[in-house]
């Protein structure tokens, strides 16, 4: 497109332009500025700029726009017509470049270069048409967790799911400290400007008004408090205990490349994951008793495994009758190098308690505090975790929506090997969406992401990439233009990908309306408790001997 004097247009701006065709009628044609560049039309050296100023040389400046097409409608695909007037879409015109006419249902995920929204068709989030989302771009500056908390707060907030709302669940993995634990209370920065950007978008701001968190109980601490710093109420400790450990087969779970086929000692995790669940019986507060030995502590179980596969008499009833020495000890020697990142998380020397178990059930945005995890444990968690979140999906139906939003996601599904939190990962996936499960998924990297994970993504979104990785054939749906544009992105800015619109979007979403870290709380919503996460506080003393005589001293307070 050529631009008249005093006229301009932006990247990213959509334009139309109509042409009569006979025996059709006017056929829309509309697309999206994807470049633009302005030169002397009729200087033959870059020098020459100079004399054209001082007006020794005739010259006059031409503009061009170069469009990408989104749209044709109806879809007779003839070329424009040279010399043929376009203009900036608005209103209808606007969105029927888009194709937001065609979308019954849309979520809004922030704002285009000219200051109205764009939206994503909701039928390629919750499973109607496709799912699953990937974000991919360089840490801190992509802002992939802050768009990923965005888009659901939309899908909450901006009333889109209709009555499906009170069935809809989010589990937010957190691995980057305490960020995530203040999403319920209000930020400090929500000022006019702030709110006013929200109510461009069509949602309010506001902090997420149904939140639960959850993190690791405090190391060498029996008291079961969680291990946060930051915020002190509302956060439940989560572990499980060493019954639920046996019964549940959770023994491949620490084994972060248990399935990798060069590895001969996984048939040794399994073999003691179903001798573990056949011999050991509950004791009480989440200890077992194997083989006459009652064991309170991971390090218990751990050495009564190796005590058992050392023994030459008990190795053939806990390995299989064929396994070498040298598998055993390659078992072995992995298993204990997990006391260390596990013995925090699976016990049985602590109080049991009601919300200890991580569970959707009682707030539509769970988050999981991982930060304080080594990596293993980490894997750990989500592994186990989302296990038991597709079980129970799986019996429940598809009827009500979870979308699970895992950071870093290149550690549990990396490109090459596999372990069972790699399949897991798969297998929602490659059926998720059937069983109403959607994956959020974020990364540095898309490319060191499993390949079948980043393509069964229906939404791809973009920030601030490195310049080696936006070349990498992962982000072939970026045109070459925004591939560059890309590796400058300041944040805030993502460019998003949906199957309707042939041209990745540029969208900018506002700053979140909730607090991001302490020094950003407005304080606890007023509904908040004593308790943690619906539950009644636990009771710190409940494990101390009771009294036994009127001798006994009583309290100093």
């Amino acid at each position: 497109m050529a631009l008249a004097p005093e006229q301009y247009l932006q990247l990213d701006d959509v334009v139309v332009t109509v042409r009569s065709v006979p025996g059709i009628g006017p056929v829309l044609t509309a697309g999206v500025v994807t470049e633009v560049r302005a030169r002397h039309e009729g200087a033959t050296f870059g020098s020459d700029v100079f004399l054209i100023a001082d007006g020794v040389l005739p010259a006059q400046v031409q503009e061009i726009a170069e469009v990408t097409t989104t749209r044709v409608e109806p879809e007779c695909y003839v070329p424009p017509t040279p010399g043929a007037v376009a203009t900036r879409a608005t209103g209808e015109e606007r969105a029927q470049a888009l194709y937001f006419d065609k979308m019954d249902l849309k979520v809004p995920v922030g704002l285009g270069r000219d200051g109205h929204p764009i939206y994503v068709n909701l039928e390629f989030l919750d499973g109607t048409r496709g799912g699953h989302v990937s974000i991919s771009g360089i840490s801190g500056v992509a802002t992939k967790t802050s768009f990923a908390l965005f888009l659901l707060y939309s899908i909450f907030r901006s009333g889109v799911l209709g009555r499906r709302s009170v069935n809809a669940k989010a589990l937010v993995f957190s691995v980057k400290g305490e960020d995530l634990l203040f999403l319920d209370h209000a930020n400090t920065k929500l000022d006019e400007n702030l709110v006013s950007a929200y109510a461009t978008v069509g949602l309010p701001a506001g902090p997420f008004s149904s939140a639960g968190f959850f993190a690791p109980p405090t190391p060498d601490d029996l008291s079961g408090r969680p291990h946060v710093t930051g915020r002190t109420s509302g956060v439940s400790a989560f572990w499980w205990t060493l019954a639920e450990f046996c019964t549940e087969e959770l023994l491949p779970y620490v084994f972060a490349d248990a399935e990798d086929e060069r590895n001969q000692y996984t048939m040794v995790i399994h073999q003691v994951a179903a001798r573990l669940k056949r011999e050991a019986t509950p004791v009480g507060d989440g200890a077992i008793a194997v083989g006459g030995q009652v064991l309170r502590t991971y390090d218990d179980l751990v050495e009564f495994v190796s005590d058992r596969l050392t023994d030459e008499d008990e190795r053939r009833d806990w390995a299989g009758p064929v396994t070498g020495t040298g598998t055993i000890n390659a078992f072995l020697r992995r298993m204990r190098s997990s006391l260390r990142p596990l013995r925090s998380i699976v016990r049985g020397d602590l109080t049991d308690s009601p919300g200890r178990r991580v569970s959707t059930d009682a707030h539509q945005v769970t988050v999981v505090d991982l930060h304080n995890l080594p990596e293993r444990a980490q894997r750990f968690v989500v592994g186990v975790v989302l296990a038991a979140e597709t079980r129970k999906k799986e019996a429940a139906g598809p009827g009500g929506l979870l979308f699970t939003m895992i950071d870093e996601l290149n550690k549990y599904a990396p490109r090459e090997g596999g372990s069972p939190i790699k399949e897991v990962l798969l297998d929602i996936a490659e059926r998720g969406r059937s069983l109403g499960i959607i994956l959020i998924g974020a990364q540095q990297t898309a490319s060191e992401v499993e390949r079948r994970i980043v393509s069964n993504s229906s939404v791809k979104v973009v920030g601030r990439l490195d310049p080696a990785e936006a070349g990498r054939p992962e982000y072939g749906f970026l045109p070459p233009s925004q591939r560059q544009r890309a590796t400058l992105a300041k944040p805030g800015t993502m460019f998003v990908s949906q199957p309707e619109i042939p041209v990745p979007l540029a969208v900018e979403f506002p700053f979140p309306a909730w607090a991001t870290r302490l020094s950003e709380s407005a304080g606890p919503p007023a509904s908040a408790g004593a308790g943690t996460n619906g539950h009644a506080p636990r009771d710190p003393f409940a494990r101390l001997p009771a009294g036994t005589s009127d001798e006994d001293d009583e309290a100093p307070f």
